[in-house]
């Protein structure tokens, strides 16, 4: 069972706005988007930490210990929509480790390139400062995962380490990878 002290516990608004975007907690009803806009699609799921989703079955899956993890205050996942459509693009997640935090996000590939990774990420950051209980943020990338590289650094996270044979990606045939390790 999810549960921390109240002290570690982190609030968090169910939705933020961006220029662009708005970011609002998954619910149940997201099942069918989420699976066909991302979960299911090979190129956007190698560089996650969780297998491709074969059906719906498994992103429905997913979604109850999402909004379990939320209700507990320690994993919180943000669907990320297009503002003019409602459209979902993708979504990231924000870990709780009593105020050590690890995110990670992932796009449609069809929205690749647009900014919206930087623009989410950005936000995402910002808020996380604003909670005095948060003293550290970072994330792990795998080192061929050059556009998350990127984005990373323009949101101003720094390289703290390289990390060789570091993580088993599941979609990448369960090998071992090197990654870079980067903080805020």
């Amino acid at each position: 069972m999810l549960s921390l002290s109240p002290v570690n516990r982190l609030q968090l608004p169910e939705k933020i706005e961006t220029e662009r975007l708005y970011l609002q907690r998954l619910r149940y009803e997201d099942a069918e988007e989420i699976f066909y806009t991302y979960a299911s699609k090979a190129e956007a799921t190698r560089y996650v930490s969780w297998p491709t989703h074969k059906s719906i079955r498994d992103t429905q899956q997913f979604l109850r210990y999402a909004v379990n993890a939320w209700n507990a205050g320690v994993d919180f996942t943000y669907g990320i929509r297009l503002k003019d459509s409602h459209r979902l693009i993708g979504s990231i997640g924000i870990i709780n480790d009593q105020g050590k935090i690890q995110f990670g996000y992932i796009l449609s590939p069809t929205q690749w390139g647009k900014g919206f990774a930087t623009e989410t990420c950005r936000t995402v950051l910002e808020e996380l400062q604003k909670h005095p209980e948060v003293y550290r943020i970072g994330t792990m990338v795998d080192t061929e995962n050059v556009a998350s590289i990127r984005v990373l650094q323009k949101c101003g996270l720094r390289e703290e380490a390289r990390l060789p044979n570091w993580f088993r990606f599941i979609n990448q045939n369960n090998l071992p990878k090197d990654c870079i390790l980067f903080s805020l």
